[in-house]
């Protein structure tokens, strides 16, 4: 569990939130009781997703519920206009900003009509452009902005990449444009933190690898609603962890008064939950995921 309101006061931004990963770490950084700007293209008007619950507003609602406060925000994160409006929001809205999390990723669309292990010849090359354009240039895009809108100025921030991972697959990638474009969020990372000390700023980057999340992809593939307490009977899916529990890992990031010791680093959620103490929401402290 999470210590009760410790982000009290707090405003954080969560790409790509409508559901996922994403959706799990709004929540989770609500029961801090953090103002928490939930962005994504699915809204209850229009979901990018339409074989698949989850919108911006439904998150923004439950991070309210759980006792933050949940602003939703459409934005296409591929768009650089949308990118400075939403940040040109915050500012107005809140007049700082103390974490960003950038979550929003693409590459999944029509993963079930283009085989995803196929080798790099027979993988369509739209899969790299969304891969790249909505994945690795919109953490870029949101960090720009993130430092440029607020973080200069306040000479402090946390800047969070997620959506990479540490030792899947070990040296043959199971899919050559996602373990490209993996790989470089964490080079991303690694090169955004030298900048920031070598300019002698208080602004801490990282990464964070989460496991096999039970995302609602997940569910709908093993024939389940989301969120179904029986995922157990499923012997595959016992190695799989809520997607609250990279949220966990967020809120005791943003938490920690010693975070710049981590910058520059890929962290995974199971070895930040041994050192943090924190579990999953079922109770289980599950390990770094490992294929």
């Amino acid at each position: 569990m999470t210590k009760s309101k410790q982000l009290q006061g707090q405003v954080a931004l969560v790409t790509g939130s409508s559901r996922g990963a994403g959706r799990g770490i709004a929540l989770v950084l609500g029961e801090a009781g953090a103002t928490v700007y939930v962005t994504g293209r699915s809204t209850r008007a229009q979901s990018t997703q339409t074989d698949l619950t989850g919108t911006i507003e439904d998150t923004a609602d439950e991070v309210t519920a759980r006792g933050g406060a949940g602003i939703a925000v459409r934005c296409d994160h591929t768009v650089e206009a949308d990118v400075q409006k939403l940040y040109e929001q915050i500012k107005q809205e809140q007049g700082t900003l103390d974490l960003v999390v950038n979550n929003a990723w693409g590459g999944y669309e029509d993963i079930e009509k283009d085989d995803f292990l196929a080798p790099f010849w027979k993988q369509p090359l739209k899969r790299w452009d969304s891969m790249f354009d909505a994945g690795l240039r919109a953490q870029m895009v949101s960090s720009r902005y993130a430092m440029s809108t607020f973080f200069l100025e306040q000479k402090r921030g946390l800047i969070i990449n997620t959506g990479v991972y540490s030792g899947i697959g070990g040296d043959y990638p199971v899919n050559v444009f996602y373990d490209t474009v993996k790989r470089a969020v964490v080079n991303m990372t690694r090169a955004m933190s030298l900048n920031l000390k070598a300019n002698q700023l208080d602004v801490t980057a990282l990464a964070l690898a989460p496991g096999w999340m039970r995302t609602e992809a997940v569910y709908k593939h093993y024939g389940l609603e989301p969120g179904d307490p029986d995922f157990m009977r499923i012997e595959e899916l016992h190695a799989t962890e809520s997607v609250e529990y990279i949220g966990r890992a967020v809120v005791a990031l943003a938490s920690d008064p010693q975070v710049q010791l981590k910058a520059g680093l890929l962290h995974e959620v199971g070895s930040l939950a041994a050192e943090y103490g924190f579990t999953d929401i079922d109770g289980r402290q599950m390990p770094p995921f490992r294929v």
